[in-house]
């Protein structure tokens, strides 16, 4: 049986943004760069019974929230933010990350993520409410489950 860290590895070599394991095994990967539209479609059709290890290649606080309400007991992601940092403690959930910088960046690179600033003061089902039921995100479709 491979080491979570043998896992993380081989993510960190693939093309994917997001690798979801649960019981020892992969159950949910994209390569989808959408900002939270990976975790939105692991979350959306999922009925959470077990407890997940989230691979992430970015984590900023918004996907932090999405991982609480995706029952995330650990992620490692090469990147995440001082707030993903802060949530993530104060939910319980373990995290590994390689860099941390203050903020998630825009995809200009010249301000904030909007989703960091969007999830900033929210709880986790606030946050979620207001991700799903924004126009943007009602397409989204489910994708990468296995």
């Amino acid at each position: 049986m491979k080491s979570v860290n043998a896992d993380f590895e081989s993510f960190l070599k693939s093309g994917d943004s997001i690798w979801i394991i649960s019981s020892g095994r992969t159950v949910f990967s994209s390569q989808k760069k959408g900002g939270v539209s990976p975790l939105l479609s692991y979350i959306e059709p999922s009925p959470f019974m077990d407890e997940v290890v989230v691979f992430d290649k970015v984590t900023g606080n918004a996907a932090a929230l999405l991982m609480k309400k995706a029952c995330c007991r650990k992620v490692l992601s090469p990147l995440g933010s001082k707030l993903a940092t802060e949530t993530l403690k104060r939910f319980g959930i373990v995290r590994h990350f390689m860099k941390t910088v203050p903020h998630i960046i825009n995809r200009e690179g010249n301000g904030m993520c909007p989703f960091e600033k969007m999830s900033t003061g929210k709880s986790p089902d606030d946050f979620y409410e207001l991700v799903k039921n924004n126009p943007l995100f009602m397409t989204i479709p489910d994708r990468g489950r296995q």
